[in-house]
């Protein structure tokens, strides 16, 4: 297992993060996993614990090179820290990301191995799903690593987050309506939605039986799109160009990450963009140009937090009502970042940014917490 330094010892105050990533030098610890037995290769990034033990998913993906597993990581981990403090949640952030192929290269051996390594944390780092993870793989971790989240209801846990992430996105879609039109009405509105996998589909299905929207939609899956189209009434089209291409009132990406380059937004129509996918924003030219062209940005670690606020809640033993409560906040929340951004004359990205650091700085807890600070292990 490696191991690099917290950032603001004053012994390493000048250290230099491997790969060059030192916009990243102020997460509190980084573990390098390996078991050749298996073919385990991941990593362990905790951003912060200063709300409370790190909690964040984990990742599996066939990554080109190991620094490109870990910069997904410390990446998402600080992403994971605004995200749980945006949510108001007594934690900080953290993310594990396993280099392999889910196709091809997952066994139950490497999910073993991932459990293991991640147990060794003592609860400093709490898991989750994420890509190319699922409940099922869940329950191998959890067998061997008591810190783990998401599981089955068989195994204790809430099962698939994808539920309370779609309201969550929902309610920020109804929060920037408020701001840019005046009302979070949504009836009639066009609303292009990229990826309708199980926060896509669900979201799709709030605003066209809830809400009242067109939902046009795009997914390289003709499953995922049958499977919507049973439940609700969506146009489809069949790639992302086209959908940014007709008259949006909203953009919603619900898939890929690093969507919102400086040629999309330079020539689509939506006037907000809301969607659950992860690292939407692709240069760090793109909020400027957002403002400039008046599109309303809801930062994606803002609305998509309802997945994190589900398996944190479970944590404690899980209520739904309890955690649709607080993603339901997000509206709040939303409308509070808004004004904060208008305020200050900076884009919502920076003051989402700023609110959540805002929160962990006032956070009580000491980073490196001793073991009975820990989160309490799962039975």
């Amino acid at each position: 297992m490696g191991f690099v330094a917290p950032a603001g010892d004053s012994e390493h105050n000048n250290i230099d993060f491997p790969f060059g990533l030192n916009e990243f030098a102020d997460h509190e610890q980084v573990c390098l996993g390996r078991d050749p037995e298996s073919g385990f290769t991941g990593f362990v990034a905790i951003h912060s614990t200063a709300l409370g033990p790190a909690l964040g998913g984990c990742r599996m993906v066939p990554y080109a090179s190991g620094a490109d597993a870990y910069r997904d990581a410390l990446r998402l981990s600080q992403a994971m820290s605004y995200k749980n403090a945006l949510a108001g949640l007594p934690h900080g952030g953290g993310k594990a990301v396993i280099w392999a192929d889910p196709a091809t290269q997952k066994t139950p051996a490497l999910l073993t191995a991932m459990g293991r390594f991640i147990a060794t944390l003592q609860g400093r780092y709490i898991t989750a799903g994420d890509v190319g993870i699922s409940v099922a793989d869940l329950d191998v971790i959890g067998a061997v690593n008591p810190w783990t989240t998401g599981r089955s209801p068989q195994r204790g846990g809430a099962g698939d987050s994808g539920i309370l992430t779609a309201f969550g996105v929902w309610q920020g879609m109804r929060a920037a309506a408020t701001y840019r039109w005046g009302s979070d009405d949504l009836s009639g509105r066009l609303i292009g939605i990229e990826g309708v996998g199980k926060v896509g589909r669900r979201l799709s299905v709030h605003l066209v039986s809830e809400a009242g929207a067109r939902v046009v939609v795009t997914d390289p899956s003709a499953e995922a799109i049958a499977q919507l189209q049973d439940q609700v009434d969506v146009s489809v089209v069949s790639s992302r160009d086209e959908l940014l291409a007709m008259p949006l009132d909203v953009y919603s990406p619900n898939a890929l990450g690093r969507v919102l380059t400086a040629d999309v937004v330079a020539t689509m129509s939506a006037t907000i963009v809301c969607g659950g996918a992860n690292n939407q924003v692709a240069g760090h030219d793109v909020p400027t140009m957002l403002a400039a062209r008046e599109v309303l940005y809801a930062p994606d670690f803002l609305v998509n937090c309802g997945g994190v606020v589900q398996v944190a809640d479970e944590v404690i033993g899980f209520d739904f009502h309890r955690a649709r409560a607080r993603v339901a906040q997000v509206y709040d929340t939303a409308l509070a970042v808004f004004a904060r951004a208008d305020r200050d004359g900076i884009s919502p990205l920076a003051a989402a940014t700023q609110e959540a650091q805002d929160r962990i700085a006032a956070g009580s807890q000491p980073r490196f917490a001793s073991s009975t600070q820990s989160a309490v292990p799962r039975e």
